[in-house]
Parts: C-alpha cells; structure tokens; sequence
C-alpha cells in the first residue's frame, strides 16, 4: 500500500478512535468519520473527491456505497467500517453522499467566521486566497507572487494579486503529483520545493508559474521517513538553502545518523552539512534581520502528559550547536528514557519556552513600516495546536517581542480557537512587499491578509 495513503488511513483511525459519541446525522458522521481524509466539503484530500462527477467504483448507489463503506478499500489505504458503524448509520452515510452539498454563500460564511478570529485592537484578518487545499509554506517572489506548498493536495500553487487590492485574482497550480510539498522558498528567482525525499527546482519562476514549468532535481536522497519526514527549505542570507530532517519517532536516539538535525547547501545540492543538531522536528526557519542569525521552531516530544515538555523557540548564532533532543527537553527536562547521566546544561537552551504541544511551525520578522513601530523586527510564529491535550492549545499567531536576543513577551496575535472551537491552523507566516502579512491555514485551505488600519 502507497505509504502516504496508508498514513492516511491511520489518521482517519485516530479520529475515530478520539470519538467516543456516535453522530446523529449522516452529516455528522461524514464529519466525525470521513472529512479527515475526503475534506470537510467532499472535495478530496488524501481520498478523492466525493462531488464531482468521477467516480473511482461506480455508479454510486446505496447499496454500492453501503458495501465500499463497510469493506473499505485495503489497496487505497481506506479502512473497513464495518465493524465501527451499524447498519442504520452506515445507511445514513450513504445517503447524506448521495445528496447534492447544499450551495453556501461563501462570502457571508468567510465573514461569519472571520468577525469569531480575534485580532488586535486596529489591526484587520481578511481572506487573500480561498481555494488553497492544505496550504503550508510560504514564499513570495520579487512580484509579490506568493507561491504555497500543501501537504495532502501534492501540490504547489501559485497566488497573484494581479491589481493589488489585497485579495489573489489567481490561485495556479505550478506542479502538482508531489510528495507532501510542503516546503517553498524563491532564490536567485527559481522557485525550490522540498518533498519528502527530494529538492526540486523550478527556474526563473516568476516568468513561468503559469505555464506548468518543468523542475529539475537538486537532490534526491533525502531520507524518507513519513514520521517527521516532511521537509520544509528557506534559503539562508548567506545564499545557502537549509533543510531539517526529523526524527523519525516520538523520542529515540538517532544522534549517529542523518536525522534529529537542519543542513545546509549550496543551491546545486552540493555541499550538504550539517548545521545544528539535537532537534526533534522543526518546520520553520527565519533569520534576525540585523544580526543575520538563524531562529527555528521545534515541535517538543508527545506522551509525557498535557504540561510537559514545552515546544521550543531556538537562536542558532553558529554551526555546530546542539539543542538537546532527546536527552533534554524545553532546556531543563531530562528524558526519562534518554536522558539518564545526562545534564541539561550541556546543550544549548532555547530563548523561548512556547507551550506545551502548542506545535509552533513557521515564523517570520516583521521588518516593514506597515505595522505600528512596536512591532518593527519582532518576531511572528505561527502555532498550529496541539492535537494530544486535554484542554486545546495554541491555534494562533504569537508575536515574540526581543531586546536583542533576550525574551521579554509572547503574547497572542491573531487567534483562531476560540472555547475550544477550532476556527483555523495557522502554518506559516510571510510579509508582503507593502508590511502586510499572510497566514496559511491548511485546516480551511485559505491564506489570511493581515493589515494595519488604526492610528500609528
């Protein structure tokens, strides 16, 4: 079975598993047990689409439907349902398949959710791009072309605000057939994506993104774990390309070999070194705009209980520096397992404690005159949110406000979880060329504008 699909199965067994109240409604279980992997509107993800006019199996009728869903389909990686839904839901679902998704009136919808996003006094969330399935990285060219990786979709798009009123005109699909695109970034105006295994480019983007470029292989002998396997790339101001490769586990010692670490490049894939070690999983890169030193996110170790231990804001003023995992967590927690006759204080501590299981992705520096002075060079990280908590956390962008590299605050910005009500996952955070800034959401498949409209 294609790994990926398997993947996908398992996470709709996640699901299923966490829900412990059978739904009343064939829309209800659609929601609890399908959109994981069919998309919350029947457009696809990692299952295809359930609306258009294709269908994989058949005619679909009832009884067909009833028997695809009771058996599953082992060779796609969709599990029987058989032996979770009785017969009367099983029919229910059927049926809620069969009927046509009511039309909604998507502006009023996005404005409804939208006015339940919580934003700063004077400051405006709007939706730049619709339509961006699973959007996660950011990069924008010296067109203000944003271009986005996505996870599930396969795919890289292209967002162009051809005139400049602050929504995307265009949402182009550059490539599509990749494996989990998550990662973008534009150097010396060619466009690198980062799959699982491999660093592909597309030349001289910003003339071809509508054209279906052809890419070329930078490099592909990435490992390919699925578990942290997912690779995001920014290119360095030292014009050198840096890609994390993470654990391939909850926690395990993998110090002796590729993983647990961020490498360095050259544009041609040459001279790939190692460049910090001792991280679990980062999925985000920036550098300070006045010292030029690398910060990352990254994501901290599961099942040590809601509190512990905190994911990790790090500063990596040089190579060659060790943040800890897994002997030590968050800079002060010793792992039960890994962590026997080591000391904390041998590696490196992070400026900033983020949260337990906040899961904090990609970060920027504001450096444009867009937003209030206070914000000017202070930091914007995007927390996905934890999935393994109790009580939810995270879903927000915090703004991380430094005296040189010292922590004074992390507040929240913008924030999408509202009493326990998931409003978005924010992945990724970029500035446009006008300080404005842009948020990915893979859990609605939307960029988000942010924009100042107060008195400075």
């Amino acid at each position: 079975m294609n790994s990926y699909l398997k993947f996908g199965a398992i996470l709709c067994g996640l699901v299923l598993a966490a829900t412990s109240i059978a739904a009343e409604t064939g829309g209800d279980l659609y929601a609890t047990y399908c959109s994981q992997c069919h998309g919350k509107n029947r457009e696809g993800a990692v299952g295809p689409n359930l609306v258009d006019a294709t269908w994989i199996h058949g005619e679909p009728t009832k009884s067909r439907l009833i028997d695809i869903i009771s058996k599953g389909v082992a060779d796609k990686g969709m599990p029987a349902w058989s032996s979770v839904l009785n017969k009367q839901q099983l029919a229910q679902l059927a049926d809620f398949l069969l009927t046509k998704p009511v039309a909604v009136n998507t502006e009023a919808a996005s404005a409804a959710e939208l006015a339940k996003i919580r934003v700063p006094k004077g400051f405006k969330l709007s939706v730049y791009a619709d339509g961006v399935s699973n959007a996660r990285g950011l990069a924008i060219d010296e067109n203000d072309v944003v271009y986005v990786g996505s996870r599930k979709a396969g795919k890289v798009y292209a967002l162009v605000d051809a005139n400049k009123d602050g929504v995307a005109d265009k949402v182009i699909t550059v490539a599509e057939g990749l494996d989990s695109p998550i990662g973008v970034t534009v150097l010396n105006k060619n466009l690198y994506v980062a799959e699982v295994g491999r660093v592909i480019r597309f030349d001289d983007i910003s003339k071809n993104y509508a054209n279906k470029p052809a890419y070329k292989i930078v490099k592909d002998d990435l490992p390919n774990d699925r578990w942290h396997g997912e690779k995001i790339i920014k290119a360095g101001p030292d014009g050198k390309l840096y890609i994390p490769v993470g654990a391939p586990c909850n926690v395990c010692d993998k110090e002796n070999g590729p993983h647990t670490k961020i490498y360095r490049m050259n544009p041609d894939g040459s001279d790939f070194k190692p460049f910090a070690s001792g991280i679990r999983n980062s999925v985000g890169f920036t550098w300070h705009p006045q010292t030029q030193e690398l910060w990352f996110t990254d994501n901290g170790r599961d099942e040590l209980g809601d509190n512990t231990p905190s994911c990790e804001l790090n500063r990596a003023p040089k190579a060659g520096m060790h943040f800890g995992f897994p002997y030590c967590h968050s800079g002060v927690l010793l792992d039960p397992e890994f962590g026997k006759g080591k000391s904390c204080s041998d590696y490196v501590a992070p400026v900033a404690q983020l949260g337990p299981h906040v899961a904090p992705l990609g970060l920027a520096f504001n450096t444009g005159n867009h937003f209030p002075a206070q914000y000017r060079n202070q930091l914007f990280v995007a927390e996905h949110g934890s999935w393994n908590r109790t009580q939810k956390i995270g879903y927000r962008v915090s703004v991380v406000t430094l005296a040189g590299n010292q922590l004074l605050s992390d507040t929240p910005f913008i924030e999408f979880l509202q009493d326990e009500n998931v409003l978005g996952r924010p992945v990724d955070v970029a500035f446009l060329s006008d300080g404005s800034m842009l948020i990915s959401d893979d859990d609605r498949g939307r960029v988000y504008r942010v924009t100042y409209t107060g008195n400075k």
